[in-house]
């Protein structure tokens, strides 16, 4: 009888839980000095040293947050094309009295937020777009930056998902889904673990176990299922996977938050 688990599946996990793609490149926020200045200290909040960087030059960065508190000048254009230039991503935030329609050079529509007149900085939108933009590579970013971690959890968690939905799809072999479907649980169990500032696999390994249990289980409930429905099987493989797949990462994002909370709270892991 084949073992459910080979140890190449095994050393796959291995491989992935040792992994730390450690990113030390900031997120900079640039254009007009007075709001960049604003919303530099906002998305900062609580943020590790260096993890945002105030300037125009976006050599280094993981990505430039670029405000416009007016019509776009010579200089934004040139700051913009040195951005895409370096292969920055680009998120803008059009603030003030510019026009609904503006399209701006070098940045793609849905990558800009506007601010309505004397309203306030739309944080969690902005840094949605952010996660949006950088996808699984902000995750070393939002572990410096807290103001990105719900964010980036939760495009991991739904990216993984949306992948695994895919390979149950087109995989029609009994079981031959299981090593693919299991490994992407890990990688994107092990990237919300560097979004909440676990280095290593060591402290997921825990999740880790559990994952593997729980890909054995929805195997057994696809199975099961496979038999009541005659056609259109994929569709169900496809609605089991990426649902399993969605409650482990929302169950590690708990997990993980309610450890950090804890671990900053007064006392370590006791409540005052």
């Amino acid at each position: 009888m084949a073992l459910p688990v080979s140890f190449r599946l095994v050393r796959r996990f291995a491989q992935e839980l040792g992994a730390n793609p450690h990113d030390p490149r900031p997120l900079v926020v640039g254009g007009a000095r007075e709001l960049a200045a604003v919303l530099r200290r906002d998305l900062g909040r609580g943020a590790s040293p260096g993890a945002v960087r105030e300037d125009d030059a976006p050599e280094g960065a993981a990505i430039l947050v670029y405000v416009l508190g007016r019509e776009p000048t010579e200089e934004d254009e040139l700051a913009l094309k040195r951005a895409r230039k370096a292969r920055i991503p680009i998120v803008a935030v059009v603030a003030g009295p510019v026009l609904d329609d503006l399209a701006l050079p070098f940045v793609f529509a849905n990558d800009i937020v506007r601010v309505g007149a004397g309203e306030g900085f739309p944080i969690e939108a902005i840094a949605a777009k952010v996660a949006d933009r950088l996808k699984e590579n902000a995750a070393s970013l939002a572990s410096r930056l807290p103001v990105l971690r719900g964010p980036v959890s939760e495009q991991i968690v739904r990216s993984f998902s949306r992948k695994n939905a895919i390979v149950a799809a087109v995989v029609f072999i009994p079981g031959a889904d299981l090593p693919a479907l299991t490994v992407n649980q890990i990688r994107m169990l092990v990237r919300l673990g560097h979004v909440h500032g676990r280095g290593t696999g060591r402290d997921l390994l825990p999740e880790a176990v559990v994952t593997v249990g729980a890909g054995l289980g929805l195997r057994t409930v696809a199975r099961t299922l496979l038999d009541f429905v005659p056609v259109g099987g994929w569709a169900v493989k496809s609605a089991i996977a990426y649902s399993g797949t969605r409650a482990l990462g929302e169950a590690a994002v708990w997990r993980l938050g309610n450890d950090v909370d804890a671990e900053r709270s007064p006392g370590g892991h006791d409540e005052p």
